[in-house]
Parts: C-alpha cells; sequence; structure tokens
C-alpha cells in the first residue's frame, strides 16, 4: 500500500512538474509566434524599403497617390518622448508611495490606499482618454495657456497615472522582501526612519525598484488609446511639452483599420510593429544587464 502511494506520488510530481515546464515554454512559443505573425506581414515591404528614411525620415505621408512617405522618426520621438515625460512624472510618485505604503503608514490606511491603487488599475484605457479629453484639456489650457489640450505633457500625465500602480505593486512587494534584520538593524544603530529607508532599504531593494520602474516603462510605451485621444495625433518633432505628437502604437490603432490587405501602407503598419518589439527588446536588455551589473557590486 505504501508503495503504491509513493509511487502515485511520484507520478503526480512529475506530471505537474511537465505542465510546469509546458507552461513556461508555451509562453515562449506564444512571444515568437506573435513576433513571427508580425514579421510575416510586413516583411515584403522589406525589399524596397530605405532603412535611413523609414527610421530618420519626419515624413510619413503614406496615403499620398504620388509620392508616399513611410519615415517614423517623428513617431519614435513622439512615443519616447511621452515615455520619458510620463516616468519623470510617475517614478518619483511611484516608488515614493511604495515607500509610504511599506514602511510608513499604519494597517487602515494601507489597506485603503492598496483598494485604491488597484482601481486605478482597473480603469480602462479608452476611460483614461475620454479624461484627457474632457477634463485634463481644457485644465492645461487655463493653467498654461498653451493653444491645444491635448498635448504631449497631457498624454505623459495620463500615462503617469496608468503607470504608477504597477510600480507601487511591485516596489512594496520589494521592499517587503527586505529581511526585518536589516530594519532592526539599523533601528540599533541610531538611525531614523528616513535614513533607514535611503541607507538600508532602497539599496537592498533596488533590483526589484528597478523591475518595478522597467514595468511602468513597458506599460507606458505599449499604451494605445490613451496616447491616440490625449496626445493631439500630430507628426512632428517635439519642441516643448506642449506640444502634439504622434506615437507609434496609437499609428498602428489609427491606421490599420482603414488599409487594404496586403498594400504598402498595410505592411509598414506591420513594420512598426516590429520596430515596437524591438524596442522592448533592447529595454529589457538594457535592465537585465544593469540589473547583472548592480548584483555582481
Amino acid at each position: 500500500m505504501t508503495s503504491k502511494r509513493g509511487t502515485l506520488d511520484l507520478l503526480s510530481e512529475r506530471a505537474i512538474e511537465a505542465l510546469i515546464r509546458l507552461c513556461g515554454i508555451s509562453a515562449i512559443l506564444f512571444v515568437f509566434g506573435i513576433f513571427f505573425f508580425v514579421f510575416r506581414e510586413g516583411a515584403p515591404f522589406l525589399r524596397h524599403l530605405d532603412l535611413g528614411e523609414f527610421l530618420f525620415s519626419k515624413s510619413w505621408i503614406p496615403t499620398s497617390q504620388t509620392v508616399p512617405k513611410y519615415g517614423v522618426g517623428a513617431l519614435i520621438v513622439g512615443s519616447l518622448s511621452v515615455t520619458a515625460v510620463a516616468m519623470a512624472i510617475a517614478v518619483p510618485f511611484g516608488l515614493g508611495a511604495a515607500v509610504f505604503i511599506s514602511e510608513f503608514c499604519g494597517r487602515k490606511t494601507k489597506e485603503t490606499l492598496k483598494i485604491v491603487i488597484e482601481l486605478l488599475a482597473a480603469i480602462p484605457s479608452v476611460v483614461w482618454g475620454f479624461v484627457g479629453l474632457s477634463v485634463m484639456s481644457p485644465l492645461l489650457i487655463n493653467t498654461f495657456h498653451t493653444p491645444i489640450g491635448v498635448n504631449m505633457l497631457n498624454g505623459a500625465l495620463l500615462l503617469a497615472l496608468m503607470s504608477v500602480p504597477i510600480m507601487v505593486s511591485i516596489g512594496e512587494d520589494a521592499l517587503k522582501a527586505v529581511p526585518d534584520s536589516f530594519r532592526e538593524a539599523a533601528i540599533a544603530l541610531g538611525a531614523t526612519r528616513w535614513q533607514m529607508v535611503y541607507r538600508v532599504l532602497l539599496p537592498a531593494s533596488k533590483n526589484g525598484l528597478l523591475a518595478a520602474v522597467l514595468l511602468g516603462v513597458g506599460r507606458a510605451i505599449g499604451e494605445t488609446m490613451a496616447v491616440l485621444m490625449a496626445t493631439g495625433h500630430s507628426v512632428r518633432i517635439p519642441t516643448s511639452i506642449f506640444d502634439p505628437v504622434r506615437t507609434l502604437t496609437a499609428t498602428i490603432a489609427a491606421e490599420l483599420g482603414e488599409t487594404s490587405k496586403g498594400s504598402d501602407h498595410y505592411q509598414v503598419l506591420f513594420l512598426i510593429g516590429v520596430l515596437l518589439f524591438t524596442i522592448t527588446f533592447i529595454v529589457n536588455l538594457t535592465a537585465d544587464l544593469v540589473v547583472k551589473g548592480i548584483r555582481k557590486q
């Protein structure tokens, strides 16, 4: 009887191990499958694509009947600039809120803040877009006297609000993972709570905090509807945070439904998808190298 039970336990353990391995492999296969599909749809245009003009030209005129132009330089700058401004706003607030929830607030306040943050994360992006159009736009016009309220700052504020919940959640988990012995040792040496956070907790949890920031970057750079509705959707190189811009994701969302399948315009939009994959890969690779460098120190 004991041997049968041991055999069943061994078989169930192997089955669970095989299922977990299958889940891990399937995730990799799904990512490569999506990339293959996107690349397959855009690959035919590579034969007559000028890579320099595609990446660095500011001229995006895909519907021209005479000389269509497919330069995504302004779109790349628009995506990166909106994301950079959003991170400049979100990172201090997100990590600061994570520190406050983890180390300073009481139990009731912590539970209330967690519920509010989870509600922020649950708001659909199209609702954030309506907030940008109906609330943020007139507010920016009245506050900064800008000629138009749908601009880079509007989109960046929305992206910051959408990224903060992820940063707070991951950042709090990273701070909680620091052993309590670190806190006790710092307090025993006479450190204040702020000194303990700055000199002990932040260095000890920097890998997790970096992951929180990078997840926020991924959330911001991949967002579509909010930036489509709130940034002005204008193809230009911005010179101010009050200029309207257009992002890569918003371009795909706005134009893919209006193109005929197999046309040059259709294929270029899928190449923009490949470009987004590449940018995301570079961000993740950079993060991985930075984390490895931090661990070696």
